[in-house]
């Protein structure tokens, strides 16, 4: 007797399905035929040719741009899970449910509000006669130019990821059996030896994701860049912006969010895996 066909449990995948096929699958197909196409005129006509691919590839200043944004975006990750480690280890072991509830309730406060106005108030607050500046210069410091720089575009990027890194440590963390820290006491480890042997091993799902995270928000931001990093050097999503300006070349941007959409695919293929993966 053949097994009979259930179609139940695959109608309430459809919506997911239809969901990804319409806002993801589809438009990443378009955008890969359209790095192929031309633009005469400043109209895209479609083609099949690698002049696109050419002419962005093959130029110091792509690479230039990709190297910046992969270098930026990693410190971004580095730094964000570093700064977020103490206060997410805090709020794991060292306060109340309720206190630490409240605390993820105030991480995600900032949630609610713009982005965009969030790093509209750090221009105010970086600015050489900004309210830091002039408080350093109270001590003798200063003024420092803090805006549209390196740093400044890492103010920007802490703004966006470091509540999310904080919440995701502070879960994984949270979740570790606090028997294998006792049994760790019991057994003369010091209190370095506990972090790093056991505490961070068994977290280390939550440590990977939130860098994993803070990495991929920064790899595409605009905002931050732009807006506090002066544009110089430009970073891959400055780059596309550029690009469509001059000429209407939306396929050579095409070629530049098709890289993007790469790299992030491998950083993220590859944060699964140590995350998951089997250990050692």
């Amino acid at each position: 007797m053949s097994k009979r066909f259930d179609a139940y449990p695959y109608v309430w995948r459809l919506p997911l399905l239809i969901w990804q096929g319409l806002f993801f699958v589809g438009p990443l197909i378009l955008m890969v035929a359209m790095s192929f196409w031309l633009v005469r005129n400043y109209r895209m006509e479609p083609d099949f040719v690698l002049k696109n691919w050419d002419r962005m590839l093959g130029r110091d200043y792509f690479w230039n741009a990709y190297w910046v944004t992969l270098w930026r975006a990693t410190l971004a990750g580095v730094l964000a899970s570093l700064i977020a480690f103490p206060a997410s280890y805090a709020l794991a072991f060292r306060v109340s449910e309720t206190t630490r509830r409240w605390a993820i309730f105030f991480l995600i406060v900032p949630f609610f509000t713009s982005y965009l106005v969030r790093v509209y108030a750090w221009q105010v607050l970086l600015a050489e006669s900004g309210p830091i500046n002039a408080v350093l210069g109270f001590g003798g410091l200063g003024p420092f130019t803090m805006l549209n720089s390196g740093f400044g575009a890492m103010v920007g990027y802490m703004t966006l990821v470091l509540p999310l890194v904080v919440i995701l440590q502070t879960f994984s963390l949270a979740a570790i059996d606090r028997n294998l820290i006792e049994a760790a006491w019991n057994l003369g480890a010091s209190p370095g030896e506990t972090l790093f042997q056991v505490i961070l091993p068994a977290a280390r799902i939550g440590l990977i994701l939130g860098a994993t995270f803070a990495f991929i928000l920064s790899f595409g931001d605009f905002v931050s860049p732009f807006y506090l990093g002066g544009s110089k050097p430009p970073t891959l999503s400055i780059l596309i912006i550029d690009t469509t300006k001059s000429g209407q070349q939306w396929p050579r941007a095409a070629v530049v969010a098709i890289m993007m959409i790469a790299t992030l695919f491998v950083a993220a293929f590859a944060a699964v895996g140590a995350a998951y993966g089997r250990r050692t």
